[in-house]
């Protein structure tokens, strides 16, 4: 176990009194002084201590908050506060967890999109946007790998690992703040397509079923819809017919997790290579290609378009990408093309 002398890029730390220079033994962890940089700005006090704080219990960080132990300036501060620049956070004794000894792989991914604020990747279907769950690491941790020396990239958003398409990472606070209330706000605009199984009748259809999170006996996250669930709605636009599938655009009016897949599922529309909700023995039938059709070994399911309001310009800003080839494949092969 280590203190916080071992944390996120950025932090700046100054020690107190006459502590030495080297890393203090995890049976001596020390008071640390940590100097808030412009990036971590913004931030509420909460959030900034889990984020450094890794391997410490959710609990016992709202309980050094909640004592006074942290100080922000030498003064008391509840755990609503955001940060300022400038900012001296005192941080008490609290043990760490070892740092991954890990090699992240250096990895970049199709950009779509780059400026000083914003990056936009067009992410492959399955890999993992962030470690964890079983996955030792993810894009994010990748494209930090492969960017040393950038101060500041968080996700602004999550897509399942099956999922294809257009991710957002932020370069800086104050753009993830913003995206975030844009989002909250439904302010933003992100369209998918997606293939679906069965003879789907309306060229336009608004789907509103509320949504529950659970977790399955083996730890699997899973969603399902539920009366006393969170209100969800998706728009699913037609543009496309097949003999036995249909080429779907979905438009999400919330972002609950795994909205889109069990929307569909639960009206009877399983989506092509689902293979948490959707139809098994067709999935298995997929992997072999007929005189009807191509093989398709994914989850047809790609975010291809997002719109949303530039944090810094202000200018309404939509990106695009376009479906991946085997998607792309498949969907000819259905046409007979």
């Amino acid at each position: 176990m280590k203190d916080l002398a071992t944390i996120n890029r950025g932090v700046h730390q100054k020690q107190v009194q006459n502590v030495p220079h080297e890393q203090p033994s995890a049976s001596q962890p020390k008071v640390q002084l940590l100097t808030i940089s412009e990036e971590e700005a913004g931030q509420r006090i909460d959030n900034f201590l889990l984020r450094i704080c890794k391997g410490v219990p959710k609990s016992h960080v709202y309980r050094v908050l909640r004592s006074g132990e942290v100080r922000v300036n030498k003064g008391r501060i509840d755990q609503l506060y955001r940060l300022v620049e400038g900012d001296v956070v005192r941080v008490p004794p609290i043990r760490m967890s070892e740092p991954s000894t890990q090699v992240v792989p250096k990895l970049e991914f199709p950009i779509v999109f780059e400026d000083s604020h914003l990056l936009i990747i067009d992410k492959p279907a399955g890999v993992a946007v962030h470690g964890g769950s079983g996955v030792s690491y993810g894009v994010i941790e990748q494209l930090r790998s492969s960017r040393p020396e950038a101060k500041f990239l968080e996700l602004v958003h999550r897509l399942d690992r099956e999922t294809s398409g257009l991710l957002l990472i932020a370069k800086k606070r104050t753009a993830l703040t913003n995206l975030h209330e844009q989002m909250r706000d439904g302010l933003t605009d992100k369209r998918y397509f997606t293939l679906v199984y069965g003879d789907w009748k309306n060229a336009r259809q608004h789907v509103k079923l509320p949504l529950h999170k659970y977790t399955t006996a083996d730890g699997e996250r899973r969603v399902r819809v539920q009366a006393d669930g969170l209100a969800s709605h998706t728009v699913f636009s037609l543009k496309k017919k097949f003999k036995e599938f249909a080429l779907l655009e979905a438009e999400l009016k919330t972002g609950r997790t795994h909205q889109i897949r069990v929307h569909l599922s639960a009206n009877g529309f399983p989506i092509a290579g689902d293979d948490k909700y959707g139809d098994f023995p067709l999935n298995k039938a997929l992997q072999k290609a007929t005189s009807e059709r191509g093989v398709l070994k994914r989850m047809f399911l790609h975010a291809h378009q997002i719109t949303f309001t530039h944090p810094e310009t202000g200018k309404l800003t939509t990106v695009n990408a376009h479906l991946p080839k085997d998607c792309d494949d498949f969907l000819r092969s259905l046409s007979g093309a």
